[in-house]
């Protein structure tokens, strides 16, 4: 985007780094904010553990602004997989609901789901892939009136298909339903209003697009999701006066925060309320559009003779994760193993190569990529 946001990422020096999709490289900002704490706890043991608190409750205000959301919607977790699993646990399903999702979802937005149609007998419906895009139409038509609840990530992670959140939202709340949205693929890429969207659940983590060190979940759940889940791994911060030991009889917190159970890996969220701040401060939209712009440049200069680009490329429909094919004898694995041989980063993602460049990349970095594939 700039040579000063490219500075500031090590990992676009040493290698043309094309796989934010799986890890992001951190920043250099992220990492001295890690280490303070460290050596914090070094230098001061427990002295300053309001202050660690503090910045936990920094970043979740900035992560809760990225999303337009209130700061106590938002619980940490330890990862995305946690998220849904304590969403799927504290419902009450009955013989008869359904859930709705997409046939290829990430396994973490899938598991949760499974054992709930396994231990409940509730029908788990799936949306199959259209040549690399999800057909919303056939998507929607799985949501009924015995619909819990409808999941889906906001871009998929095998084919970069961005789904068309504000239209599901309105089909699953016309029913009753709960909308649940993977945000993993896209936070830090793009804008998101989770009210707006009729988001009533959102999952994702830190270390991919939010450019932070991983074991920072985010669960969001809105008012409505609020009074429909209960809480059901709780812990000694769930309640409400967290301090006061003696009150074991005490209620849960009224809101997301209840999801959260005790003590967590403090120096990490010194990483992630650094990391937000500098998407926040750079601007959701500046940064979609310069990735849309650099993933419409590699789509033009791909060698379209021995390659196919799977992902859907029409408006609305296109995101910063590009997934292609390779028309040759090699595997998506060998092909990724070739380019890391010359310091090009991707990741082989079933039967394709999926490329995910983020703001600190250039076209340099698309047209070192496209040299260097196998024709």
């Amino acid at each position: 985007m700039n040579d000063k946001i490219r500075e500031l990422f090590p990992a676009a020096k040493n290698y043309t780094y094309l796989n934010s999709a799986a890890v992001a490289p951190l920043s250099t900002i992220a990492v001295e904010a890690v280490a303070s704490q460290l050596r914090d706890v070094s230098e001061n043991g427990s002295a300053n553990f309001n202050e660690w608190v503090a910045t936990k409750n920094r970043a979740r205000e900035v992560i809760a602004q990225m999303l337009n959301v209130k700061s106590e919607q938002i619980a940490f977790m330890r990862n995305t997989s946690d998220g849904f699993s304590t969403v799927a646990n504290g419902l009450k399903w009955r013989a008869g609901d359904n859930i709705v999702t997409f046939a290829k979802e990430f396994p973490a937005n899938f598991y949760a789901w499974r054992r709930i149609r396994d231990d409940f007998g509730v029908e788990l419906r799936l949306c199959s892939e259209r040549n690399g895009r999800i057909d919303l139409e056939e998507f929607l038509g799985l949501i009924d009136t015995n619909t819990k609840l409808v999941s889906i990530s906001a871009v998929q992670y095998g084919s970069g298909f961005c789904a068309d959140l504000e239209r599901i939202g309105q089909a699953a709340r016309k029913v009753g339903a709960l909308f649940a949205v993977d945000i993993i693929q896209a936070f830090g890429t793009m804008p998101f209003d989770l009210p707006a969207q009729m988001i009533d659940i959102a999952a994702g983590a830190s270390h991919k697009w939010l450019c932070s060190p991983e074991g920072c979940g985010i669960l969001y759940l809105s008012d409505k999701a609020r009074e429909r889940i209960k809480p059901t791994l709780v812990g000694w911060i769930s309640v409400e006066d967290a301090w006061d030991f003696e009150d074991v009889e005490q209620k849960y917190k009224p809101n997301a925060l209840a999801w959260e159970t005790g003590t967590s890996c403090s120096s990490l969220f010194y990483g992630l309320e650094q990391s937000a701040k500098l998407l926040l401060n750079t601007g959701a939209e500046k940064i979609k559009n310069y990735l849309e712009d650099l993933t419409d440049y590699l789509c033009e200069i791909l060698p379209m003779e021995n390659y196919e680009i799977v992902s859907s490329r029409k408006a609305g429909e296109k995101s910063q994760i590009v997934c292609i094919k390779y028309g040759g004898n090699l595997s998506p694995t060998q092909i990724a193993e070739h380019l890391q041989r010359e310091q090009i980063i991707v990741s082989p993602r079933n039967d394709r190569i999926r490329i995910a460049p983020h703001f600190f990349n250039n076209q340099n970095d698309i047209e070192k990529l496209v040299k260097n594939l196998p024709s």
